[in-house]
C-alpha cells in the first residue's frame, strides 16, 4: 500500500495505525464506507462487502481495532450478517495500552427491533451487543433482546443521535466507528455529529439502482478537509476531516 497524498510513501501496518489514531482529548465519531466509482454503496448482491478489496479489508479491520465501539444501523446489521467482533492479536497490545477491552462491542440502532433475539448479534461470543432503541419500540421484543444484550432507550418515537452517542460515552465508548448504513450516517451528519469520514473508492463502475453512502434528510453542505489518500491495486482509500474540527 502506498500513500499518494499528502506526501508519497510506502505504508506499513504501524504507519496505518499512526495515520488513523483517534484524538486523545475528546470524543470522536468516525464513519467508514466503501463505494464504487459511480457512488454505489452496495455491490451486485446488495452488500457492501462485494465492493471491498484486500486493502480495504485491512483498513476495515484496523479501524475496528482502534475503536471503543462499532455503531451500525439495524438494516445494515441484518444485510451484512453482523455478529460480535473478533479479537485481532496484532492489535491486542495497542488496545491494552489504551485501556480497551479485547474487542469493541457492536452498538445497533433500531426503532422497530426487527432483529432476531437468537441471531448472531445476540448469541455469539465476545462483547455483549448494545441495542439503542426508543421508548415506543415493541415491549415484548425489547424484553426478549434485553435477556441477551444491553438495551438503551435513547428517544421516544425515534432514536436521537445525540442521546445515542451520549449513552455510549457514558459507558466509556468515546472512540466511535460508524459503519453505516447510509440512513444512519445521514442522520449523524444532519445532527452535526460526524467528525471524520473514511471512504474507499473501489475501481468498479456499478450503474443501476443502489444506495449512496449517505441518504436520508437533506443536510447543509458539510465542508471536509482531505487528510490522506492511500492506494493499492487501484483502490483509493481516503480520509476526510470536517473542516471545523481540529486534531489533537
Amino acid at each position: 500500500m502506498q500513500r499518494i497524498f499528502p506526501t508519497p510513501a510506502q505504508v506499513g501496518p504501524d504507519d496505518l495505525v499512526a495515520a488513523y489514531e483517534y484524538p486523545t482529548d475528546r470524543p470522536w465519531l468516525r464513519a467508514n464506507m466503501v463505494t464504487s466509482l459511480d457512488g454505489a454503496a452496495q455491490g451486485s448482491n446488495g452488500r457492501s462487502g462485494t465492493l471491498s478489496s484486500p486493502a480495504d479489508k485491512r483498513v476495515f479491520a484496523m479501524l475496528r481495532a482502534l475503536a471503543d465501539v462499532i455503531l451500525v444501523g439495524a438494516g445494515t446489521a441484518r444485510k451484512e450478517k453482523y455478529g460480535p467482533d473478533e479479537p485481532r492479536p496484532e492489535y491486542a497490545a495497542h488496545r491494552r495500552a489504551l485501556g480497551q477491552r479485547p474487542t469493541p462491542p457492536i452498538a445497533v440502532v433500531s426503532g422497530r427491533l426487527d432483529l432476531e433475539p437468537d441471531g448472531p448479534l445476540f448469541s455469539g461470543t465476545g462483547e455483549p451487543t448494545i441495542l439503542l432503541t426508543t421508548a415506543q419500540s415493541p415491549a415484548d421484543r425489547r424484553s426478549a433482546i434485553a435477556a441477551r444484550a444491553e438495551v438503551v432507550v435513547v428517544g421516544e418515537d425515534r432514536v436521537d443521535p445525540r442521546r445515542a452517542l451520549a449513552a455510549l460515552a457514558e459507558r466509556g465508548h468515546t472512540r466511535v466507528l460508524c459503519e453505516g448504513g447510509p440512513l444512519l450516517l445521514g442522520q449523524l451528519v444532519a445532527a452535526g455529529l460526524l467528525d471524520e469520514f473514511c471512504l474507499t473508492f473501489a475501481p468498479i463502475l456499478r450503474g443501476g439502482p443502489a444506495h449512496r453512502a449517505l441518504t436520508g434528510p437533506t443536510v447543509p453542505d458539510v465542508a471536509m478537509r482531505l487528510a490522506h489518500i492511500l492506494e493499492e491495486d487501484g483502490n483509493l482509500i481516503t480520509r476526510w476531516i470536517r473542516s471545523d474540527r481540529t486534531r489533537r
